[in-house]
Formats: structure tokens, C-alpha cells, sequence
């Protein structure tokens, strides 16, 4: 297959703080020299990566750098990593919305994305009119959008609302306008990031289905960004797994998705914490067996999960939301605390969820945390809230040789209670 997107050694870097040089003889030299001249900035500083957990020196970040892949025509890529690992910032220099400070990229054919909420679409026009405008955008002539008109209606679900202006719309209305524009006009590779989350669960599910259709059928290359995992797993032959702004591996999706999950990043059963929030901070969570100092974490002992926090202002209405997802990324469990069974104390102290020995079967399992403060007017305040935030590896129990060692299937392998 012919290739469709060529990258060769992309990086973007960007000035943290003030903006330009300091004076205006400089900042003209600096337009001239890249703008006109197309050499490089002359006054381009030594940048460090994108690593958003630590404190930097330099005020000059690499979002991206020395990026290199390519991908063939009519292939359905995923592109994965934490927050801040320049998943984002690629897609936007693939479409072309900033450009790169190095590197070059090659194209071939139109490129239709949906990055954020709204993109691309003018708010005091109606949603018709935001299809044609959308089309002619993508080079479209107006005869080849009228023939996709009532597809594209149809597809998005707002044909009540279409002759009414976007800037009406819920943001569930804007994305399912935005995504069937996209995906229905004729380009020959589709762009989506993660906005695809604020839509409800069938229409998600509509979106994965026509975008195996247009890279399987339609023979179109689609490039998706999302940290639903099932999602990415369900529709990308292959994924690129960026970190700190750079590639870490491009491989088969199933191998590339547990690579992620596993990262070293992650993989740790006590993380120390610099977040703080105004009214609550969250020093370090620890998760291991009880009454044991190893690092090692049996299904068969008793588990606690350990967050030391210090608490600055409220005391009883703040509360610890876990859920839990598998290799894939298929959650499995949700639970938390109640006011019922953990008070926050003031200043520092320690909140511990201990669960029964025997609950987990033996695997690798990720936690999602959010710790929340419920106000008594009404509403919450989110303290903290990070959807991979400690990664535990449960062992199976030391068994006797002669015994049966294989793995059974679930990740939940509780004992209940039985009667007659």
C-alpha cells in the first residue's frame, strides 16, 4: 500500500513564560530568518523534554521530539500515552493548525479532523450551514456536499436542531455534528482526538463502527487518540505509544496497549505526590499485603491501599472514588469511601482501604483515583483525579508442587459465604 503519512525528525518546542526575544530588532531578524530566509531560529534555546511531573530549568520545553514514523493508506492507527506526552500537539501539526519548529511531513491527500469541541465550525451559523462550511474548507464542491447532506443529517442525530445555530448546541451535539461531518466528507484521512468521550455511549459506539467502515471499507487512513483502551484495541491494527514527547515503541495494538499499562511510569505500588490543591494534598499512596515489608503482593493475604494525605480545611465531606481496569483497560470495579466509614481528619493523616485476602484473581491491574469534596449548597470540588495513577501486580499464592499452577479467568476470584 502506498504510504499516506511520512514523518521525518518532528519536534515542536515551545517558550514557557514570556514570549519573544526581549527586543524588537531581534524578534524582526527572528521573522526573517525563518519566515523568509526558511533557515533555522537563530535564537532557538536548547530544550528539554516534556516531562510534566518535574521541575525544569530551562524555559523551553520539547512537546514533541525527533518524531519519525510512517503510516500506509487505509490503516486504522491508535496513538496512546499519558497526559502531556504530545498526543495532541501531533495531531494538531498533522492538520496542519500549528506548524512544527523541525522536521517535515508529508501528506498525501486532504486530511478531515475533529480535535476539539467546535473546531472548525462558526457559532451563529446552523448546523447545514457548518456542513457546507466544513466541506468547502476540505475542498469540497458544493454539489459533492449536497449529495452527502442527508447522510451526514442522518449519521449525527440532530436533524431536529440542524437549521438552528451550533452555538445552541450541547457539546454532545456539537461533537456528533462535528464527527459525522468529518467522517462523511471525502477525504482520505480522518483525524479524531479524545473528543469522542463527551458523546453518549451508542453514539461512541456508532463513531467506532463507521470508523472501522471508512479505514477498512473505504480504504481511507484514520488516526485515533483516546485512552479509552477497549476503543483503541477494537479499532487500530497498529499504535504509536508516545511518552515525554517522543516515541517509545510502534507496534501491534494488543502488544503496544500492555506495554503502556505496564510502563515503569506506573508500574510502582507506592508513588510519592507533588500535587497539592488548595484546600487538600495528597503526599503518597502505597498499596501492599498487611504485616508484610515486601514489595511483593499475593492474592491470598489481606491488601491495603494506603493515602497519606494532609487535609487543610474541610473534614467531613471529602471522599476517595477507586475503580480498577484490567491489561486492556476494561474496568472491572468501582467502590470508594462514605461518610459512613472514613472522616477525614484536619492536618495530616493517613485513609486506608483494606480489601479481603482472596478478592483479586492474579494479574496486572491499573487504579483510577479521584478524590472529591461534596458541598453542602450543592455540587463538588475535584481535589485530585488521575485515571492511571498506580499500577499493582497481584501474584498468584505460593502452592504446593503437584498442584494445579495455571490462572484462572476473571480478575475477580472472591469466596462468599454458603448456607444450606
Amino acid at each position: 500500500m502506498p504510504t499516506s503519512i511520512k514523518v521525518e525528525n518532528l519536534s515542536k518546542l515551545y517558550r514557557l513564560g514570556e514570549i519573544g526575544t526581549g527586543t524588537i530588532s531581534q524578534d524582526i531578524h527572528r521573522w526573517f530568518t525563518t519566515k523568509v530566509m526558511g533557515q533555522e531560529d537563530p535564537f532557538l534555546k536548547i530544550g528539554q523534554s516534556n516531562d510534566r511531573t518535574t521541575k525544569g530549568e530551562s524555559d523551553v520545553v520539547y512537546s514533541l521530539q525527533d518524531i519519525n514514523f510512517e503510516i500506509e493508506q487505509g490503516d486504522a492507527v491508535g496513538i496512546i500515552g499519558r497526559n502531556g506526552a504530545g498526543k495532541s500537539t501531533l495531531l494538531k501539526i498533522l492538520s496542519r493548525v500549528t506548524a512544527p519548529t523541525t522536521g517535515r511531513i508529508n501528506i498525501k491527500g486532504r486530511v478531515a479532523s475533529l480535535l476539539e469541541v467546535g473546531t472548525g465550525f462558526h457559532p451563529e451559523l446552523t448546523g447545514r450551514e457548518n456542513i457546507f462550511l466544513n466541506g468547502t474548507i476540505l475542498g469540497m464542491r458544493k454539489k459533492e456536499i449536497a449529495r452527502k447532506l442527508d447522510e451526514i443529517i442522518d449519521f449525527s442525530g440532530v436533524e431536529r436542531y440542524v437549521d438552528t445555530p451550533v452555538k445552541r448546541y450541547s457539546s454532545g451535539m456539537y461533537v456528533r455534528l462535528a464527527f459525522a461531518v468529518a467522517a462523511h466528507l471525502e477525504s482520505e484521512i480522518l483525524i479524531v482526538d479524545e473528543v469522542l468521550a463527551v458523546g453518549d455511549a451508542e453514539f461512541q459506539k456508532k463513531c467506532l463502527g463507521k470508523m472501522g467502515d471508512v479505514s477498512k471499507g473505504e480504504g481511507r487512513t484514520v488516526l485515533f487518540v483516546s485512552h479509552n483502551m477497549p476503543s483503541i484495541n477494537a479499532l487500530c491494527t497498529s499504535s504509536v505509544f508516545m511518552q515525554n514527547g517522543s516515541i517509545k515503541s510502534i507496534g501491534e495494538t494488543s502488544a503496544i496497549i500492555k506495554e503502556y499499562l505496564t510502563d515503569a511510569q506506573i508500574s510502582s505500588h507506592h508513588r510519592e505526590f507533588n500535587y497539592s490543591h488548595e484546600k487538600f494534598e495528597l503526599r503518597s499512596v502505597e498499596i501492599k499485603n498487611i504485616n508484610s515489608n515486601g514489595k511483593e503482593i499475593y492474592r491470598d493475604k489481606e491488601i491495603t491501599l494506603a493515602f497519606n494525605y494532609f487535609n487543610k480545611e474541610s473534614k467531613g465531606n471529602t471522599y476517595f472514588s477507586i475503580k480498577m481496569k484490567n491489561e486492556v483497560g476494561d474496568y472491572f470495579l468501582v467502590t470508594g469511601s462514605s461518610k459512613a466509614n472514613l472522616i477525614l481528619e484536619l492536618g495530616e493523616g493517613t485513609a486506608r482501604m483494606n480489601i479481603p485476602a482472596g478478592f483479586f484473581n492474579e494479574g496486572t491491574y491499573l487504579i483510577e483515583l479521584m478524590i472529591i469534596n461534596y458541598q453542602e449548597s450543592g455540587g463538588y470540588t475535584t481535589y485530585f483525579h488521575d485515571t492511571e495513577f498506580l499500577q499493582v501486580e497481584i501474584l498468584q499464592e505460593k502452592r504446593p508442587i503437584g498442584s494445579w499452577m495455571g490462572k484462572e479467568v476473571g480478575q475477580i476470584r472472591h469466596t462468599f459465604e454458603w448456607t444450606n
